[in-house]
């Protein structure tokens, strides 16, 4: 028996909770949204550091982030759950002069939008963090209203409130096929049956790529391979040689990047040799390459045990920005994935913007930089701050 649905959202990250919460705002009930995995937020979702941050090189991404952000510190009374969040603040560390340039520009664009970002000399950006070296640091940015949330706590708290409000929620539920006929959607098949439907929503991260295909669409995102690594304290506690708070601290030249986790220290860094794949096996190699690193900015790292080692897969595009929005090929299919490390972060604003779209109402948002088009002749530009 085929069932009829208003919406099918594929995906159950915090991007398709998101977009199914903000689809029942918006006075669209029969939603479902479909994870094939038993939990929500079982992928990309559940395997990042957290992080939000205003602080990104593209003017689109800092109103997502001034917009998300905004949400979040007010999730409770917005959404109706209770989310931790600790705004600590983020810094970042210029050990090149290209960078500090760089920076100089992004800031100036972050204030111009309301964005209140401090520029500090290494000296400055030590006195922040206990047990930083500054060497070879010839400048920092700080922003006191970035800092680390709880992507399960917003995952769920997204998908509960959306379902009190008539959404559905199918776990364990696999898409294998999304039907098109005259140029536009019709229905999903998925491993419990088929849903007729004339929007369907692509939120599934990492395989964004995949499922476009399943309706013909060629969405180009993929899965990159990233690490993250928990220490544990040693004897004695860190005794000032680490933060006593969870400011997240990022040597942009190395993409190295450590802030507090609970009594632990989570710290991870890019490997410019991984290519991409959806293989999420933790490569304990890497440690090697951190390790000069991470003990040239944080020397008590030298003397620490590791309790916990994770990989997840950024969902990457050619320019580092997301797609956000239908696809001009395809009536009634849209995509919101390929958010490149900051999906979790940007999910409350994307998802509303979608939402927005799909009901007929205007986003007020300039959805230029996110449109699934501006691949056909060549991306320029992009973001820049991808940690």
């Amino acid at each position: 028996m085929t069932e009829t649905a208003d919406v099918v959202i594929i995906g159950g990250g915090c991007m398709g909770a998101s977009v199914a919460w903000h689809l029942t705002r918006c006075g669209v009930a029969n939603v479902v949204l479909v994870e094939r995995e038993p939990t929500l937020g079982a992928g990309s979702t559940g395997r990042n550091a957290g992080g939000v941050r205003h602080q990104f090189s593209h003017e689109a991404n800092v109103r997502l982030s001034r917009e998300s952000i905004h949400v979040i510190e007010h999730f409770a009374e917005q959404v109706g759950a209770e989310i931790e969040f600790w705004q600590d603040g983020y810094l970042f560390l210029l050990s090149a002069s290209e960078s500090v340039e760089a920076f100089s520009r992004h800031t100036e664009m972050q204030r111009s939008l309301g964005v209140e970002v401090e520029w500090l000399t290494a000296g400055e950006a030590a006195e922040r963090v206990p047990g930083l070296r500054s060497d070879g640091v010839l400048a920092a940015t700080f922003c006191a209203r970035d800092g680390i949330a709880d992507p399960s706590g917003v995952t769920h708290g997204f998908a509960g409130a959306a379902r009190a409000a008539g959404a559905q929620i199918r776990r364990r539920t696999e898409v294998t096929g999304i039907e098109v006929e005259a140029g536009r959607v019709v229905a999903v098949e998925t491993s419990a049956g088929r849903i007729a439907t004339r929007t369907v929503v692509n939120a599934a991260g990492p395989w964004a790529g995949r499922v476009g295909a399943l309706a013909g669409v060629d969405v180009p995102v993929e899965p990159l391979r990233r690490h993250m690594f928990i220490a544990s304290a040693p004897d004695g506690g860190w005794a000032g040689s680490a933060p006593d708070s969870r400011i997240m601290v990022i040597d942009f030249e190395t993409s190295f990047y450590f802030h507090r986790e609970g009594a632990g220290l989570l710290f991870g860094m890019g490997d410019p040799e991984e290519r991409p794949g959806f293989d999420t096996t933790v490569q304990w190699h890497l440690l090697e390459r951190i390790a000069p690193v991470a003990l040239k900015r944080l020397p008590v790292l030298d003397d620490v045990a590791i309790a916990h080692a994770s990989a997840g897969l950024y969902e990457m595009t050619p320019d580092a920005m997301p797609v956000i929005g239908p696809v001009p090929a395809v009536e009634g299919f849209y995509v919101i994935a390929g958010f490149s490390g900051h999906g979790f972060q940007h999910s409350p604003a994307a998802g509303r913007i979608l939402a927005d779209l799909i009901a007929g109402r205007d986003p007020q948002f300039n959805l230029e930089p996110f449109k699934l088009e501006r691949f056909a002749d060549g991306v320029e530009g992009g973001e820049r701050n991808v940690v």
